[in-house]
């Protein structure tokens, strides 16, 4: 019995195949002549989950840096923005520098650095971050703030400070800077 009903079950399942695959029994070269648009409404939509964040920084870098050592990771905005003025801090783990646009003059209506630091084996000890966010002055106006009174990370750029939010598990001898985030108007 269970058999049988195997049986009847996958019959069903082709037939079922058959005819959302052979059309409506019309005639067949009506088939040729459907819009596209149609069959690709009739397709199921592709979807995909949404990013999870930037890459997890490694776990041991293969070219150990020189100590104190701060190198820019090249990534998808590394084109679009100059940074300077890079310096590892080892009293209070840090690293900081100056970050400016190249790309254009919209406003930067976010912004995201991240640090990972290494010891002086270029094993990964920690990471760090700075984050930036601006709405514009049309943006704060319309929420009754004031408009931004401090430097703007497009035209002359801004400084920032990558610090890492739990203690590191051993010194830093070097960093790593990752642009993981930029958004523009």
């Amino acid at each position: 019995m269970n058999r049988s009903i195997r049986l009847a079950a996958l019959a069903l399942t082709a037939l079922a195949l058959t005819t959302a695959c052979g059309g409506s029994g019309g005639d067949k070269a009506d088939a040729g002549q459907r819009p596209a648009q149609a069959e690709q409404a009739a397709a199921p939509a592709v979807t995909f989950p949404a990013p999870s964040g930037a890459p997890a920084p490694a776990a041991t870098l293969a070219k150990v840096p020189a100590k104190g050592e701060v190198r820019l990771e090249q990534g998808p905005f590394t084109d679009r923005v100059h940074v300077t003025e890079l310096a590892l801090s080892e009293q209070k783990p840090s690293v900081s520098g100056h970050f400016a646009i190249t790309s254009d003059v919209s406003d930067v209506l976010a912004l995201e650095l991240r640090a990972a630091f290494y010891d002086e084996r270029g094993h990964l000890v920690g990471t760090g971050s700075f984050q930036y966010a601006e709405e514009g002055e049309a943006g704060e106006a319309a929420h009754g703030t004031a408009g931004h009174a401090g430097p703007r990370a497009e035209g002359a750029g801004i400084d920032f400070t990558a610090v890492p939010k739990t203690p590191l598990t051993g010194k830093a001898a070097s960093a790593v800077l990752s642009v993981p985030v930029l958004v523009n108007e």
